[in-house]
Formats: C-alpha cells, structure tokens, sequence
C-alpha cells in the first residue's frame, strides 16, 4: 500500500488548500464519488483549521496529514498529527442541535459535524503529538489505487 498523501507543513490556514488539493486530486484517482469528497474534505478542514488555530497557542508549529486509501472495498483514511497542547476532541460533549444557534452557544458543531459523517474517528495522544485518524468508505478501489 503506498501512502496517497503524505505532507508536513507549518500548521496555518494559509496552508489550507495545499492539504485539501492534494486529498481531493488522489480521491478523484481513485474513483471516489464527488459527495463522499465532499464529506472527508469538509472534515479535515474542520480539523486542519483546528489546528492551526488552536493547536500551538500564540506559537507557530508544525502539522503532518496523511492519507491512504485501504482495502477493497475502499477506505479512506486520514491522519492529522500535530506537536501542539494535548486535546482530544472527541472528549467535547455534542451540541444539543434541538437547541437555536443563541442558546447552544459558539463552538462544538465542527467535531459533531466529524463524528456524524466519518465512519471512524480516534484519537489519541502519542510521544508527545495528537493525533486524530478518521475513515470513511469511498467505495471498490479502482486500478490506479490498489
């Protein structure tokens, strides 16, 4: 199996798309269907954006996000990794989404929105780095992946 996407780059929205061009151009390879793109990549941006915002504080730091894409039939799987405080996401309670935009407060739906979508989500805190690995089925693996 070869790694689709492997980056490290300095962890900032300016860095963004560069993530998020490279996850889409090796989905489309691989034949995945244009909504199931739509669904990871909106998670990772959740997640990228999370990092770079919050991940090293006032600090600059580092992100690494990996993707490969397993078995037939396919899976992808994305890995973000970071040197930042330790936080796991998954701990946060979800939104109460019957509750309006001003009783539920500000934050907590971009996880919510992750862990409703992926098929998988973990994290867990490693030698000092977060990291946050989600799946989902993008459905038989074409040639050009396998």
């Amino acid at each position: 199996m070869e790694r689709m996407v492997d980056l490290k780059l300095q962890a900032s929205n300016d860095t963004l798309y560069t993530v998020l061009d490279a996850i889409e151009a090796h989905l489309t390879k691989c034949g995945c269907p244009k909504s199931v793109q739509t669904e990871i990549l909106v998670a990772v941006e959740e997640l990228y954006v999370n990092i770079a915002s919050y991940a090293y504080g006032d600090k600059k730091g580092e992100a690494a996000v990996q993707m490969d894409v397993l078995g037939d039939p396919g899976r992808c799987r994305v890995t973000l990794i970071d040197h930042g405080m330790p936080y796991n996401p998954l701990e946060k309670e979800d939104p109460d989404i019957t509750l309006s935009a001003e009783e539920r407060g500000i934050g907590g739906l971009g996880i919510y929105m992750v862990k409703q979508t992926m098929d998988h989500v973990e994290y867990r805190y490693e030698n000092g780095c977060n990291i946050l690995t989600i799946e989902k089925g993008i459905g038989p693996e074409e040639n050009a992946c396998g």
